[in-house]
């Protein structure tokens, strides 16, 4: 005997069916929006030329790393080799959805997991949906983005943040929880607002592990470019998508090889600013 089938896929439809048709002024506003930032930020990142940016690139990567010379001229190096296999563009626009998706994955997952670590109930709450969101598969994401925001960088910037917000938010909750208990009643002792201990005390000893918060998101956020693709978003990731469709090696080979470079650079500077943390007295 065949149970009955609940109709949680009817449902879900359902649901998307009533938010798109109530609040689609409002996304359509949200989508307005986010696409111009990502196209104000890649025509930023596209005003110098190329040579100049990566002069810029390797002498800021030099300072933020710590001096380390090697990091700064594999990088430079790297840069160059993705202009010479005139993939400049693309990764600037790949490069410039990534840095937006990472912005708002960390608006939202960084005072989310302050919330997780000072409130059990919240915990409690929002440890579901993130086991929810990480073992998702990542093309699940693209079917309500498409639907709420069409084709495009929009819905797969929006698609990105979903996937790449659950590192943030649990290593800032364990960051936080982490610190000894005997700063917390030291600074407890000395009077200090709830306010005061969570900024003076929490959030600087927690800074490196939300700074590894922050790689992850970073890397997951490139990871999701390739998929991102498959809805419209232009970079990098729709180059690889061209060779896979052609069966055309050499091109997702290229762009592969430069989603990989970039991918390099961001995780060396932002160990580096782990690191960096972590032996600030």
């Amino acid at each position: 005997m065949n149970l009955p089938k609940i109709p949680l896929g009817a449902a879900v439809e359902v649901l998307v069916s009533w938010i798109e048709h109530t609040l689609g002024g409002f996304l359509n506003w949200i989508s307005g929006g986010l696409g111009f930032m990502i196209t104000g930020l890649r025509d930023a990142l596209l005003i110098l030329p190329p040579p100049v940016f990566v002069v810029l690139a390797a002498v800021a990567i030099w300072f933020v790393a710590r001096r380390n010379t090697r990091l700064a001229v594999g990088s430079a190096l790297g840069l160059l080799l993705v202009w010479d296999l005139q993939l400049w563009d693309l990764a600037m626009e790949t490069l410039a959805l990534v840095i937006a998706s990472t912005f708002f994955a960390l608006l939202i997952g960084i005072p989310a997991g302050i919330l997780a670590a000072r409130s059990e109930t919240a915990n409690r709450a929002i440890k579901p949906v993130l086991d929810f969101m990480q073992t998702m598969p990542a093309f699940v994401y693209l079917i309500p983005a498409v639907i709420f925001f069409g084709l495009g960088n929009v819905p797969g910037m929006i698609a990105t943040i979903v996937f790449a917000m659950p590192p943030v938010i649990r290593l800032t909750a364990l960051g936080i929880l982490q610190v000894p208990g005997e700063l917390i009643e030291l600074a407890e002792a000395f009077g200090t607002t709830e306010r005061q201990k969570l900024v003076k005390v929490q959030l600087p000893l927690a800074m490196p592990t939300i700074m590894a918060g922050v790689n992850q998101c970073i890397m997951m956020a490139l990871s999701m470019v390739v998929i991102a693709a498959m809805i419209g978003a232009r970079g990098l990731g729709y180059k690889v998508l061209e060779g896979i469709q052609r069966l055309d090696i050499g091109t997702g080979f290229e762009a592969g090889l430069a989603i990989v470079i970039i991918a390099i650079i961001l995780d060396r500077v932002t160990q580096g600013f782990a690191v960096e943390q972590r032996e600030r007295p």
